[in-house]
């Protein structure tokens, strides 16, 4: 047991916000988060990616979305490099080196709704481009170091 301090719920603030779906559509967002996970399966590697949404509507809600870079099945493989790809030429970036860089990039995204029977409906990722207005410079990511032993980045054949 661990003692937290003492609090009167009646004090605590209310949660304001839905936990709907928010409608499809392109949204304006900031990648808030970027951190590289494994597959359940153990078989493979993606990136977890949390957007925060500017506007043009349901600003301050959160859509998260998964991109696979590394994947037993080639073609979902295929599928997650080219959203990489599209999501890094969205904010600017030739070459990423980290999970950290993707942080703080604005972009659009398309929301798409997917619908669920058992778990309940759910926001899915289905398209980044760059915000109108502001054409990103490409720019690369400092070469990183070499990994010990000479191996690899996930993402790199």
């Amino acid at each position: 047991m661990a003692y937290f301090g003492d609090y009167n719920a009646a004090d605590l603030p209310t949660n304001t916000m839905s936990n709907e779906p928010i409608p499809a559509g392109w949204y304006n967002v900031k990648i808030h988060g970027a951190e590289l996970k494994n597959t359940k399966a153990g078989t493979g590697q993606y990136i977890a990616v949390r957007y925060d949404i500017l506007g043009p509507t349901h600003q301050g809600r959160v859509v998260f979305g998964n991109i696979n870079i590394k994947n037993p099945n080639p073609k979902a493989e295929e599928i997650g490099r080219q959203q990489l790809g599209d999501l890094m030429r969205s904010i600017g970036l030739a070459r990423v080196t980290d999970t950290d860089q993707l942080i703080g990039g604005q972009l659009k995204i398309k929301v798409d709704v997917r619908k669920d029977d058992q778990y309940g409906d759910s926001n899915e990722v289905r398209g980044y481009k760059a915000i109108e207005g502001s054409m990103p410079t490409m720019t690369a990511a400092p070469a990183a170091a070499p990994a010990a032993g000479g191996a690899k980045a996930p993402w790199q054949k």
